[in-house]
Formats: structure tokens, sequence, C-alpha cells
């Protein structure tokens, strides 16, 4: 059985394995990065799809016997690695193009994502499964509930396209929650100018209190008043309304302040 520490439910049902492969586009060249592949499932349906060379990081030694039958039956094109898929530098893995696919363990999918998005531009494209509400947040627009830090950072770096959702009961076990499948498309440049590192500073503040006005929740990097002017921005407006574009500007300012 998957190891539920691990935060693992695996995917069997051929259909959908075959559809989350074939959102990732052809696979014929460069490399396919797959992350906590389990006994193979998707590992299959991507080498099925035609997939040059699948590299597989998992971190369950059970796992292990299950990938090393499929490498035999497709010699040379797969590839594992055991570890921490946290550990693991994927942006130099493989030949380019590279193209991230995975079912992710929900208990590190956000922070595998963040790690990902700060080398973005190593990847042709990322398929990934992750809880649904994770999918609503990256896909969220302004003046939405879902909208926040992880929705500004990801669309200012890629273009979020969800694909389709999963039922819980595809998976073994099956999760408590319902699953989505997204496709994220890197942009070649950032949607605005700004630095992430200051970019996720302002995030953080602004969101961390996205009740509250941006005259107060900005008090943390600089005049927030000062900074919304130079920004373009109203300082009595919310975090939840400002575009991606707006909070860039932020980072801004915040780096001309400095």
């Amino acid at each position: 059985m998957p190891a539920r520490r691990w935060g693992k439910n695996f995917l069997f049902d051929l259909n959908l394995t075959g559809r989350i492969a074939r959102a990732a586009g052809a696979l014929d060249q460069g490399s396919v990065i797959e992350i906590g592949p389990g006994p193979g499932g998707l590992t299959r349906a991507l080498l099925a799809h035609g997939a040059r060379e699948v590299i597989a990081i998992e971190r369950d030694p059970r796992c292990l016997g299950a990938l090393a039958e499929i490498d035999q039956a497709c010699p040379g094109r797969l590839s594992v690695i055991q570890g921490d898929a946290l550990s693991v530098d994927v942006a130099h893995l493989g030949e380019a193009p590279r193209r991230i696919v995975a079912n992710l363990p929900y208990n590190v999918a956000t922070p595998l994502l963040l790690g990902w998005l700060k080398h973005a531009t190593a990847f042709e494209c990322l398929v990934l499964m992750f809880q649904k509400e994770v999918v609503d947040r990256l896909a969220a627009r302004p003046d939405t509930k879902d909208y926040g830090r992880l929705s500004v950072i990801t669309q200012w770096l890629c273009r979020v396209t969800p694909q389709f959702e999963v039922h819980p009961k595809a998976f073994v076990p099956p999760p408590a929650v319902t699953s989505t499948v997204v496709r994220l498309d890197p942009r070649p440049e950032p949607l605005a100018p700004a630095r992430l590192e200051t970019l996720e500073r302002v995030t953080a503040a602004a969101f961390g209190q996205r009740r509250k006005m941006l005259r107060t929740s900005l008090k943390p990097l600089g005049d927030p008043v000062a900074l919304c002017a130079a920004a373009g921005l109203d300082p009595t407006a919310r975090a939840e309304t400002i575009p991606v574009e707006g909070f860039a500007a932020l980072a801004r300012a915040v780096d001309e302040e400095a």
C-alpha cells in the first residue's frame, strides 16, 4: 500500500494517465521528469505516449521493483533516482526541453512547485496534479476568494491552464478530496519587471493581512502611501483586488526605495 506519511495516492486508470501524458504535448524530444511515480502507472503512460526519456524520482524503496520492471520493458528510456524530490535539482536533470509531469504527493506539492518556479524557464511545461483547491488558487483572478500569494507568483512566471478534475475513487487509496490536473507554461519573461525575492516579500506582507488596506499591510516594507503612489495604486485598496502587474510595480517601488 502507498505510504500515507508521504502523501501518495496512486493512479492506475489508463484513460486518466493517458490524458495526463497527452496534456504535456509531444514527448519525443528532451526529458520528462516525473515526481513520485510509485509503481509506475503514469510512468507507463508517458513511455507509451512516446517519451524519449523519463527520469523518475521516487522516495519509497518499495516502488523500485515495479519501476525496474518498466525499465526492462523500455530499455534506455527510464532512469530512476531514489531520493527526496525536494532535494533534487530538477532544473538540470536530463536534456532540454524538460517537462515535469507528475501526480504530486499532496503534502509537499506546494513547496515543490515554489522551488521549481524559481527556475521556471528551465522547463518547457509542467503538467501537475494537485488538490483541486490548490489549482483554484493557482488560476485565481483578482477579486476572488482564492486569489493570493500563490496566484500572483505563479501567474507572474507562467500561463496557468487547468485541464480536468479527477475523482477520489480513481486513486488507491482514495484521498478525501477531488484533484485537478493543471498545465503551467513558463513565460519567456515574467509578466512584468520585478525581482522574485522582492515580489515574495511584497505578497507576503500584503496577503498576510489580506483584509487590511495596503496603507496598513505594507508598513513592514516602508512608507506604504509612498510605495502605492510609486506603483500607481490606491493605498486604500486591499491585496485581493491588486492584479499581478500591480504587485510587480510595488516590488519595483520597494527596490527603488531601498
